[in-house]
């Protein structure tokens, strides 16, 4: 744990010069001892280039060592990679599995990158229902880009179909990763 509060340190530069090249140091000793949090940020520290030269299949590595821990937003950045085909091959069946265990969880953005999975028929079948669960959920979270996606998604069901999507989203619950 030491070692994760010392990359924080270095990373935002409380009670130290701000210094990402000792960040990333720090998040890698953390990280090899599978502390999720710091996979996280050695991939985002990957992913963006900071105190690392940019390199998209290392942060892939890390965010799958959080991601199989739980961390649901490692879930979705993986899911992301996947997507786009950035640091690992592209692969839309992959990118939903990882965005479902984060929607799962409850995390809004993995129920709204599921749902439109589900809308365009990418890595899972086509399913109205499920598309506008997914994303009615993250919606209810607040989540405006959901809200706007609803009322798209809305033009092309049934009112059966949109039934029994809030019905399924009013039942569903979260569950631990």
């Amino acid at each position: 744990m030491a070692q994760f509060n010392l990359a924080v340190m270095y990373d935002d530069g409380e009670g130290v010069e701000q210094d990402k090249a000792m960040a990333v140091k720090w998040y890698r000793m953390a990280a090899e001892q599978g502390n999720a949090e710091a996979q996280f940020n050695l991939a985002v520290m990957y992913d963006y280039g900071n105190g690392v030269a940019q390199d998209r299949t290392e942060a892939v590595r890390w965010y799958r060592e959080a991601a199989e821990q739980g961390d649901a937003e490692a879930q979705i950045n993986l899911g992301i990679s996947y997507d786009l085909g950035e640091g690992i091959a592209q692969d839309k069946a992959q990118a939903a599995a990882w965005y479902c265990r984060a929607a799962r969880q409850g995390n809004a953005d993995g129920q709204y990158y599921l749902g439109l999975a589900y809308a365009l028929a990418e890595g899972v079948n086509p399913d109205p229902v499920m598309a506008y669960m997914w994303i009615h959920l993250a919606s209810a979270q607040g989540d405006q880009r959901a809200r706007d996606t609803l009322e798209k998604i809305e033009l092309f069901m049934t009112p059966a179909q949109i039934a029994e999507a809030q019905e399924l989203a009013s039942e569903w619950e979260p569950n631990q990763p």
